[in-house]
């Protein structure tokens, strides 16, 4: 088996779609702003946006409630060159973080976070 890539569900694909596309700048692999489901180049693995209803109905949980309060079940993790110069860019482009960038000399790394339009948690970092 190969990793191939992680599929984020979500209700929001268009909003998801533009925020990949035009704040985090991947390219587009498959799909469009219209369509269920969206493919994005990210270097070695892919990231893919599918309409969380839609899944739901082919593993048969279309009853359940589709947005629950919990902690974060998912983290898309980004290794970058410079974090406080990405932290920057982002912040210009409209994105909320979290976190200031912070060292962690304990992890061995400097990290920042924020989230995408459907809440994923995202952290960039760099090692130390």
């Amino acid at each position: 088996m190969k990793f191939s890539h992680v599929r984020l569900l979500v209700s929001n694909v268009q909003e998801c779609f533009y925020f990949y596309k035009d704040v985090l700048g991947f390219d587009i692999v498959w799909g469009d702003e219209n369509s269920p489901y969206v493919e994005f180049e990210t270097g070695n693995t892919k990231i893919a946006i599918n309409e969380r209803r839609m899944i739901a109905e082919v593993v048969g949980k279309s009853n359940s409630p589709s947005e629950v309060d919990s902690q974060d079940n998912i983290a898309l993790i980004f290794a970058v060159e410079d974090v406080d110069r990405y932290f920057r860019v982002l912040r210009d482009k409209g994105v909320n973080f979290i976190n200031e960038p912070q060292t962690r000399e304990d992890w061995g790394i400097r990290l920042a976070h924020f989230r995408d339009p459907a809440g994923n948690l995202i952290e960039i970092n760099q090692g130390l």
